[in-house]
């Protein structure tokens, strides 16, 4: 079975766990869900899926290149402690990338993506990077050095990302010791926020003591209550845009500046930096988290009604061309990964316009202070 058809088989899965939690959050008054965004969130996941049939062979592909020819032994993969200590390994490189995934301008690109909803529950867990595998593939290579086979490495991986999809909600209160050990909804609710206390801290997959080793971990404080999103706000639909966005403002920065050795580190200082001569040229404005607007389109519900419909059928499509596409021929195989693209851009389209002809869309477009 591909990894492409686990995943296929774990959203009916996903889409449950939504629905337990959207009742919950009906049942306490605060729902923590909108239908755009939502949208917006679990297509990203979609498209990085679809990109994924083409792109897996780079990450996997390296990986197995250095395994079969650089390892000095090859670890056995009938053996229980192989997988133990590949999950262990797996998560502590997993903090490192995902550590420099906040602090490298060009991985910062590829990983914005997941940040991007200001939203928090389990449909940004879904929010993924399409462009992840450009660079990320990199962090995982001492893995392939020390024997452990591409098997291993796949499957643990998958555990890895699987788990973290429940710690995204904003329902799952503080767990007592729990949250001393493992990435939870209260330690990944800080990682998501963009309060200064909160900033670029609990990196962790499963496990936040890699957080606490190496002094990233910040415990959530209900007096300072996690806003969400990044602080250069995406303010767009757009899936397409979502994904190369910071990649945009990067290369725009990298062509303006004067310096030769600016325009290369654009892309390996942390995110928010800029060339002197750039940021007088062409200034942002700076981060007020009280004057924050949060971007919630709202369609009118019959509006609603199409777009939830097309995206259902979308995600039937989807389902079916993530199940087959080992088996169909390359043409077919770009065809139906670009279609389902298009299709995603289209039905943002639609939901942007839709909200912006809405009452309700204009409406609310609230201050952070504003919101309960």
């Amino acid at each position: 079975m591909t990894d492409a058809q686990i995943i296929v088989l774990a959203t009916p899965v996903f889409l449950l766990l939504i629905g337990v939690e959207l009742l919950v959050g009906w049942r306490r008054g605060r729902l923590g869900y909108s239908v755009a965004d939502a949208i917006n969130s679990i297509g990203l996941g979609v498209m990085s899926q679809v990109v994924n049939v083409f792109t897996k062979v780079v990450g996997l592909g390296l990986y197995t290149l250095v395994h079969d020819g650089l390892a000095p032994w090859r670890l056995p993969v009938g053996s229980a402690w192989v997988w133990l200590v590949g999950l262990l390994l797996y998560d502590f490189l997993y903090y490192w990338h995902h550590r420099m995934g906040h602090e490298v301008g060009v991985l910062w690109a590829a990983h914005a993506v997941h940040h991007q909803s200001e939203d928090y529950n389990l449909s940004t867990a879904l929010r993924q990077t399409s462009t992840g595998w450009l660079f990320g593939w990199v962090f995982y290579l001492p893995m392939a050095l020390l024997g452990f086979p591409p098997l291993v490495f796949a499957v643990v991986a998958l555990v890895d990302l699987l788990y973290q999809y429940w710690v995204h909600t904003e329902q799952v209160g503080k767990l007592g010791w729990f949250d001393r050990w493992f990435c939870s909804p209260s330690n990944h609710r800080a990682h998501h926020a963009v309060n200064d206390r909160y900033l670029d801290r609990n990196y962790g997959g499963i496990l936040i003591v890699w957080d606490r080793l190496f002094g990233t971990f910040v415990e959530e404080d209900d007096r300072d209550p996690c806003v969400y999103g990044t602080r250069t706000p995406l303010r767009s639909l757009d899936p397409v845009w979502a994904n190369v966005h910071v990649y945009a403002d990067l290369a725009h920065d990298a062509w303006h500046t004067r310096r030769w050795s600016d325009k290369f580190k654009v892309w390996w200082k942390p995110p928010g930096w800029r060339p002197d001569d750039v940021a007088a040229r062409f200034p942002k404005s700076g981060f007020d988290l009280a004057a924050r607007v949060k971007y919630r389109p709202a369609p009118s519900p019959a509006a609603a009604v199409i777009t939830l419909a097309g995206f259902t059928a979308l995600l039937a499509a989807t389902s079916a061309f993530l199940w087959w596409s080992h088996a169909i021929s390359g043409p077919a195989r770009v065809a139906g990964g670009v279609a389902i693209v298009a299709a995603l851009w289209a039905l943002a389209v639609f939901t942007t316009r839709a909200s912006m002809s809405s009452d309700a869309g204009a409406a609310s477009q609230l201050p952070v202070a504003a919101r309960p």
